[in-house]
């Protein structure tokens, strides 16, 4: 700056003028101001304008000037400034200029207390929280939401380091309320000295992408976890869990009772009783509102509205609480339906096969803005994809309930009990949408109080597995009331499972298979033999608290053939636990089946000292492992053996004689008196005649007798022949042939069986304990 008369001498010099031109105050002051100019031979300058001055060294300086009368004074002040920089302020202010007239780039100038100096975001300009000159970051947005971007621009305005692209997502705490997704980027603005003055922060809309961003996320996330189990609660949940919290406060479904069940809903319009029960619900805050329908309860009937005839139709609907309350009417119907607070509401079918399955509803509760006709397709969407998993869960249930109650029919009564066995079985089908399978246990009475204890599981799962273990039930119990041994019974067995798997078609002929535990307890003996086709050996629990698995060597499983099946032998005393199982069982212990073995030995031993009866022990057996859910079927089948008096068996043995036949027949009826049974004598008398008779005659000795009071009376010979005995009609004219036919008349039933050394006629009869005289 600098001070000129009305003659054009120069009267006063600026500092900031030397340092311009490099001409020291007393070089220019009293002369001429024209003297500056690189050209002298203007007379005369306007009052403003641009000219070249020439600086002390010589060279040249373009300015622009402006020259302002001094009132009251003959002086007038010359203000000048570099062209350059008039230039650089020119631009600036071109860009601040441009910057505040943006209404997609947000630009927001702060000073050092991150008050707003100048903005352009305002109502109407730019879709972010409005904001005002002066205001501050905690007056236009959420305090947490403030927070974080206070804690952000302060360390740009105390280490110049510039912010690029930060994501911010704002909550708006005045109308409108709204939440934002913000880009912003900020530099630190400075004095001319250096010192920092503010923050200039830019901003961009990116609400649109991540709102964009979020749905697709929502899609993905309910298509990866919706429908992964196929049971129906547990989908429901899945549903729930999805929509909470990043769609909704707010989440619950409906299912009809019918769905749960595994059959079709009925199919209902107009309002009513829809026959929907609650089944899942979510809130973001943790538990379930106070005062909300709950989980497992009726959904109350629905009056006859145009909204509840649109979701009957498989149409979602969106409401505000207010709506909700004029279609309901009734304020506790109201309490059920809306959370405290809750301002938005949609509501969207499960519509499957033109099938209304349930329904989906989601409130807004903490989120400010309301629910929009985008977020109702994004439901619509999602309810759509959800109800296909639901309908498949629900025929899952259908099948799977037809299959476990056929598998459950096929089994035999889960308790036992007999003079000298007790037994009890359970079953429990694979859980967590595995099929059903074919695993059973079966434990068949025997003549002479014997016992056979079977457990077995077939390959593959589903109605096939199921058929094929009824059948292999019914053919071991044949083969066992044919009394053949249990290894005899594994390979009859086998060879029926091998026809088995060549009547199924060539793609299923590998899958037909099974394992199988054969076991066959004898009171009189206090001994149970044993084979195994490919199954887990049993475990034998001692009255002293010891439990081991049985020493078993397990043969292939059934249907391989070509292999024989070993037997083993195992003293059983009263008091004892003989334990059959499936592998299913074992899978729940532990992975691995050495270890799944030894656990449940333990376990087994530390019940038995400490339950008394086997249902409780059966159950305490199940129960046990990692408390994780059946992947597999698993069958279980517990056997306690009860003692048998000794005074209960009377055997003896008499050569291949005619004399034989009376004396037999005379230790019967003595023994028979003795135990109190003379009601037996005469037909006992009978049997054991034409049974020692034709042991004399046809298969030589020595032959034995015995007698065995049990729930009936048993009467066996024995002989050495393996001659197979034949019932047969005899004529008139024949001498023989009647004796068999004579047993059969006289008995309960009667039958043979084979052993090492001969074979064992035996006959079943009542007890007749009351014999009048």
């Amino acid at each position: 700056m600098a001070l000129v008369d009305h003659r054009g001498i120069v009267a006063g010099w600026s500092r900031a003028a030397e340092e311009l031109l490099g001409r020291p105050a007393g070089e220019v002051l009293g002369r001429s101001a024209l003297r500056l100019l690189a050209e002298e031979r203007r007379t005369r300058l306007p009052e403003r304008g641009e000219a070249v001055l020439r600086r002390g060294d010589g060279r040249t300086l373009d300015v622009r000037y402006w020259a302002e009368k001094l009132r009251g004074s003959p002086f007038s002040l010359v203000m000048a400034v570099g062209a350059d920089r008039v230039a650089d302020a020119e631009e600036a202010d071109a860009v601040f200029r441009a910057l505040l007239s943006q209404d997609r780039l947000g630009f927001v100038l702060r000073d050092a207390d991150l008050a707003v100096l100048r903005t352009n975001v305002l109502p109407g300009e730019f879709g972010g929280p409005p904001q005002k000159r002066g205001s501050r970051l905690h007056e236009v947005m959420d305090d947490k939401d403030a927070e974080e971007t206070e804690r952000t621009l302060r360390e740009v305005l105390e280490t110049g380091r510039p912010l690029a692209a930060q994501e911010q997502h704002v909550r708006s705490i005045r109308p409108p309320y709204r939440e934002w997704s913000l880009s912003y980027s900020a530099v630190r603005t400075e004095d001319p000295a250096g010192k920092p003055t503010g923050v200039a922060v830019f901003l961009t809309d990116a609400t649109e992408h991540w709102r964009a961003a979020q749905r697709a996320e929502l899609r993905h996330r309910a298509s990866s976890r919706v429908g992964n189990s196929l049971d129906i609660e547990r989908t429901a949940q899945e549903i729930a869990d999805t929509l909470v919290p990043d769609f909704a406060d707010v989440a619950w479904v409906d299912l009809a009772d019918a769905v749960l069940t595994g059959e079709e809903p009925s199919k209902t319009s107009g309002g009513g009783d829809l026959l929907l029960r609650r089944v899942a619900v979510r809130s973001a805050d943790g538990p379930w509102p106070e005062g909300l329908l709950p989980v497992g309860a009726t959904v109350p009937p629905f009056p006859d509205r145009p909204k509840v005839r649109e979701v009957q139709e498989g149409r979602t609907i969106r409401m505000d609480r207010r709506s909700v309350e004029e279609m309901l009417g009734d304020p506790a119907d109201v309490r059920l339906a809306a959370p405290e607070g809750a301002h938005s509401l949609i509501i969207a079918p499960l519509f499957a096969r033109a099938l209304l399955l349930g329904a989906v509803g989601v409130w807004r509760i903490e989120r400010p803005e309301p629910f929009d006709e985008d977020d109702v397709a994004l439901l619509t969407e999602i309810a759509a994809q959800a109800a296909l998993s639901v309908d498949n869960a629900r025929r899952y249930t259908r099948e799977h309930r037809a299959v476990d109650s056929l598998q459950r029919r096929l089994l035999p009564q889960a308790s036992t009990s007999t003079r000298v066995m007790e037994t009890t079985g359970s079953y429990v089908p694979a859980e967590a949408g595995a099929e059903i399978g074919g695993d059973w246990f079966d434990a068949i009475a025997l003549p002479s109080l014997r016992t056979a204890l079977v457990v077995g599981d077939v390959f593959g799962s589903g109605l096939h597995a199921t058929a094929t273990m009824g059948r292999l039930r019914t053919a071991v119990q044949t083969l066992a009331d044919l009394e053949l041994a249990p290894d005899e019974v594994l390979t009859q067995l086998d060879t029926l499972v091998a026809r088995l798997a060549a009547e199924a078609g060539p793609a299923h002929r590998d899958t037909v298979g099974a394992t199988c535990l054969v076991a066959l307890h004898d009171p009189v003996t206090r001994r149970c033999v044993m084979a195994s086709a490919g199954h887990p050996p049993p475990i034998l629990a001692l009255p002293d608290g010891s439990a081991e698995p049985v020493d078993l060597q397990p043969g292939p499983p059934l249907g391989v053939g070509g292999l024989p099946f070993e037997t083993a032998t195992v003293d059983m005393p009263p008091g004892s636990v003989l334990c059959l199982y499936t592998d299913g069982l074992l899978r729940r212990y532990a992975p691995d089946l050495d270890v799944a073995t030894r656990d449940l030995s333990d376990r087994l031993a530390r019940l038995q000292r400490s339950e008394e009866s086997l249902p409780s022990l059966s159950k305490g057996l199940m129960t046990g492992g990692d408390g994780s859910p059946f992947l597999d079927d698993a069958a279980l089948l517990l056997a306690r053996p009860s003692a048998l008096d000794p005074g209960s068996v009377a055997s003896w043995e008499f050569p291949a004689e005619p004399d034989a036949v009376g004396a037999a027949r005379n230790a019967a009826t003595e023994k028979l008196t003795e135990w109190g049974l003379e009601g037996n004598a005469f037909v006992t008398e009978l049997i054991v005649s034409e049974l020692v008779t034709n042991a004399v005659r046809h298969a030589g000795g020595p032959i034995g007798l015995r007698l065995i009071r049990g729930e009936l009376l048993y009467c066996e010979v024995t002989d050495p022949s393996n001659t197979q005995p034949r019932l047969r009609r005899a004529r008139t004219t024949d001498e023989g042939g009647r004796g068999l036919f004579l047993v059969a008349q006289l008995s309960r039933r009667w039958g043979s069986r084979y052993g090492q050394n001969g074979k064992t006629i035996w006959a079943e009869q009542e007890l007749v304990e009351d014999f009048p005289e």
